[in-house]
C-alpha cells in the first residue's frame, strides 16, 4: 500500500496484524495463574521500559531542522516519567490477586517486584531458545527492544526511522496494549480490580481519551505528519514496519508458551 500522507501511514499501522494480535483476548480466556502471569510482565514490562528514554532522538531531530517535531517527541519522553514504577506497582499487584496471597509484600518496591517477576520468567521458560538468564528476556523480547537503541543514534536516516517507529509504538500503546490490559486485568473482573485502586495508577494514567496514550498518539502523528514528505517517507515506512514487525513476533511467542496451549512452555520446547 502506498503512503503519500500521514492518514495513510495510519492506516497501515492500524491494519498489521500487530494491532490485532489476540494475544489479551487469549490472557482473558485463558485464566493464567499467577506465576504465568508474572511472566508475561516481565517479558512485556522489560519492552516497554526500552521505549520511555527519548536517549538522543529529541535532539536529533532538531538537528535535522525539526524542532516543532523534537518538540511533540520531547513531550511524550517527559510525560513517562515514573511510569516503570507505575507498571511494577500494577504487575505485583494482580499477581497477588491471582494467586490469593502476597507474593508480593510491598508492590511499591520496584526492584523487588522486578526481580520476582523475572524468577517466575525463569522458571517458565529459561528453556526456550534463546532465553537470555542474566536478563530473564526471550530473543524476541530483546529484539523489540533493541529497535529502541537506535535513538542513540543522531544521523539523518536513523532519526527518521525513529520518527517511524514512535508513531507505530503510539498507535499500538494507545489502540491495542493499554485497551488490551483493561479488557483482560479490569473488564474481566476476575481479579477484583478497577481503575480507580491506587495499584493500578498506570492503567488509570493510560487509559483513555484523557489518558496519556491518547496523547501520545496525537504528539507522534503531528509530528509524522508534518516531517513525511516523499524524500522522506520511504525510512518512516521502514522504522514504523521494524517496530511493528518485532513486537509481533514477540506477541507470537509469549501467546503460543503462555496462553494459546494451556501448557508450560518446558512441554512446548524440548530441552
Amino acid at each position: 500500500m502506498p503512503v503519500t500522507t500521514v492518514d495513510d501511514l495510519v492506516s497501515r499501522i492500524r491494519d498489521h496484524r500487530c494491532c490485532h494480535h489476540p494475544i489479551f483476548q487469549h490472557w482473558r480466556d485463558a485464566e493464567p495463574e499467577s506465576r504465568v502471569l508474572a511472566t508475561l510482565f516481565h517479558q512485556i514490562r522489560s519492552f516497554c521500559d526500552a521505549t520511555r528514554p527519548g536517549r538522543n532522538f529529541p535532539m536529533a531531530l532538531d538537528k535535522h531542522q525539526l524542532s516543532a517535531e523534537s518538540a511533540l517527541l520531547q513531550e511524550i519522553v517527559e510525560s513517562e516519567d515514573n511510569h516503570g514504577a507505575e507498571l511494577a506497582a500494577m504487575a505485583g499487584h494482580i499477581v497477588n490477586r491471582a494467586a490469593g496471597h502476597d507474593v508480593f509484600t510491598d508492590v511499591y518496591d520496584q526492584e523487588a517486584v522486578e526481580s520476582g517477576l523475572k524468577d517466575f520468567s525463569d522458571q517458565i521458560l529459561m528453556r526456550l531458545p534463546g532465553y537470555d538468564p542474566d536478563s530473564g528476556l526471550l530473543a524476541q523480547t530483546r529484539r523489540a527492544r533493541a529497535v529502541f537503541d537506535r535513538r542513540e543514534r543522531t544521523d539523518r536516516d536513523s532519526t527518521l526511522r525513529n520518527l517511524g517507529t514512535a508513531l507505530a509504538l503510539e498507535m499500538v500503546s494507545n489502540r491495542h496494549l493499554i485497551p488490551g490490559w483493561k479488557a483482560a486485568l479490569v473488564d474481566s473482573g476476575r481479579y477484583g480490580v478497577a481503575l480507580e485502586d491506587p495499584e493500578m495508577h498506570y492503567m488509570l494514567e493510560h487509559w483513555g481519551e484523557i489518558g496519556a496514550e491518547e496523547q501520545h498518539e496525537r504528539n507522534a502523528v503531528a509530528a509524522v505528519g508534518s516531517a513525511l514528505a516523499p524524500t522522506t517517507e520511504a525510512l518512516i515506512l521502514e522504522g514504523a514496519d521494524m517496530f511493528l514487525d518485532s513486537l509481533v513476533a514477540l506477541w507470537d511467542v509469549l501467546d503460543a508458551a503462555l496462553l494459546m496451549s494451556g501448557r508450560p512452555a518446558e512441554d512446548l520446547v524440548p530441552a
